[in-house]
This record gives C-alpha cells, sequence and structure tokens, in this order.
C-alpha cells in the first residue's frame, strides 16, 4: 500500500470537497434508467466527430472513402469508449488503496462519490460496447512502470495519472455530446460522463496541486524534472493508444500495423495532438511541473 501523504490539506481544498460532494448529491441519477438503448445505431451515422478521428488531418485521411471513414469511426468510438472502461478500473484501484487510509481524511468523503460514479462510467461505456459492437477491446497498454520512487512521488504519479487520462477522455466526450451529427445515443453517454467528469476533473486538479506542493518541499530539482519527463511520455502514450490497429483492422484497412506506424508519424497530427492536451499541459505548466 502506498505511503499517506504528509501535507497539511488546506481550508481551501476541504470547502472545495465539501462542494463536490453537494454537486454529487445534488445531480445523482440512476445509469440503469436513465439511457434508452436503442436495438441498434444507424450504420450510415458517425459515431465519432470527424475531427477527433485517429486519421484527421493525416495523409490516411484522404486514402479512405467517406465510408471507410463512417467504418472507422464506428471502430474508434469502441476503442476510446474501451480505453475508458480500462482505465477506471485500474484508477479505481488506486483509489481503492487509499480509501480511509492515514492522511486521505480530508479527500476520502469524496472519494466514496468518486468511486461510485466512477463505477457506473465503466457500466455505461462497457454496455455500448457490447450491444452495439459485441464486445469490448482488450487492453493493450504497454508496461509504463514508474520506478523506485518516494511515497510522496508516487502518490503523485498516481493521481496526475488519473487527471491526464480524464481530460484527455474529456476532450472527447464534450466534443461529441455537442456534436448534432452524431446519433442520440453516443451524444448521450458522452453528455453525461463529460458533466460528471467537470467535477473529478476538477478535484484531481486540486489534489494534484496539493501533492505537488510536497513533492517540491522534499524532492531535488533534478528528480522533479525526470518526473516531468516521465508524465510528458504518460501523455504521449495516451495519445498513441487511440490509435488502434484493432479499429483499424475492424473497419476493414488493409495492413493496419502499417498504417497506425504511418499515422503515428504523421505531422498533420501534430495540431490535433497540441489541442487534445492542451488543457493537460496547460495545467502542470500552471504548477510548475511543466516549462
Amino acid at each position: 500500500m502506498s505511503a499517506a501523504p504528509t501535507i497539511e490539506w488546506t481550508e481551501e481544498f476541504a470547502r472545495a470537497v465539501s462542494r463536490l460532494i453537494d454537486a454529487s448529491v445534488d445531480e445523482y441519477y440512476n445509469p440503469y434508467r436513465t439511457f434508452q438503448w436503442p436495438e441498434s445505431i444507424e450504420p450510415k451515422d458517425l459515431w465519432m466527430s470527424r475531427e477527433l478521428l485517429s486519421v484527421h488531418g493525416t495523409a490516411a485521411e484522404r486514402q479512405l472513402s467517406p465510408e471507410q471513414l463512417v467504418e472507422l469511426s464506428r471502430w474508434e468510438s469502441i476503442n476510446l469508449y474501451s480505453l475508458i472502461a480500462h482505465g477506471i478500473r485500474e484508477l479505481l484501484i488506486e483509489v481503492m488503496r487509499r480509501i480511509h487510509t492515514p492522511g486521505y481524511e480530508i479527500p476520502t468523503p469524496y472519494f466514496h462519490h468518486f468511486i461510485g460514479e466512477e463505477n457506473e462510467h465503466m457500466w455505461f461505456f462497457a454496455e455500448f460496447c457490447l450491444r452495439y459492437a459485441g464486445r469490448i477491446y482488450p487492453d493493450r497498454r504497454m508496461v509504463f512502470p514508474a520506478g523506485e520512487r518516494s511515497p510522496q512521488m508516487n502518490n503523485f504519479i498516481v493521481f496526475s495519472q488519473i487527471l491526464v487520462f480524464e481530460q484527455i477522455g474529456d476532450y472527447f466526450n464534450a466534443k461529441m455530446a455537442a456534436d448534432e451529427d452524431l446519433p442520440d445515443t453516443v451524444r448521450d453517454v458522452n453528455r453525461i460522463h463529460h458533466r460528471d467528469e467537470s467535477r473529478h476533473i476538477a478535484f484531481g486538479g486540486k489534489l494534484v496541486s496539493a501533492l505537488f506542493d510536497e513533492v517540491r518541499r522534499t524532492h531535488s530539482a533534478e528528480e522533479i524534472e525526470e518526473v516531468g519527463h516521465y508524465l510528458r511520455g504518460y501523455i504521449d502514450l495516451i495519445i498513441q493508444m487511440l490509435c488502434s490497429r484493432d479499429a483499424y483492422e475492424d473497419a476493414g484497412i488493409p495492413e493496419p500495423a502499417r498504417f497506425r506506424a504511418a499515422v503515428l508519424a504523421d505531422p498533420g497530427r501534430a495540431p490535433i495532438t497540441a489541442r487534445i492536451t492542451e488543457r493537460t499541459t496547460n495545467f502542470y505548466r500552471r504548477i510548475g511541473l511543466f516549462h
């Protein structure tokens, strides 16, 4: 079990936790009754906004017919929701390790709401995949070990990874919730997730900031620079996972591994990646980790 933080939680942090708990209670809904699952989703409709497709802005996009782009949108949607479901499972494990442990007395009351809401998110994203694709993609994340680090640094890294994952996923959720060209069911799952994630991201930002203040008091500049490189690598890993060999194969694209490598190498992706990660990089610049 990771050691508890040694920081003193501020009154501002405690008030923020109280406000987020109130919001979670006031906005509570039963997801098992909220969604109206149609028998099928019209196959001619995009399931992901075109500007969010992994091929957008690349030479590969110009090689695909409109029909292929629609099919790719279906499977990239399934890839995204599979990533979210797998990511939620892992973040729940980390939060459960810390709930009701010494040092986490102030955030623990909100952890209960966080755990309940994330469990429900995992259910409805998995339900979408199983209903409309018949499966959830396997978890293909590469091992990305944190190495030997202090308890304070490990806590900072764990909650940073949760925050990074949520912020990048929320970029997609917010865009698709607002895209009137997408089917209602697609918009609904993204809209509801985006609403809940706004609270989780607000909490995560305050928690990570507090943990980073402790890291700066207890670690050298070299150690802090190294963990900055580590988190930049983690951000890159999440972006790479959005380019799925499984999705390319299911979309009927020949030589999906070669196609994926070409997409990842295409310089046309750079401005799109910058937009997806902008909130995250700005946050870490603001707290003083990224320069």
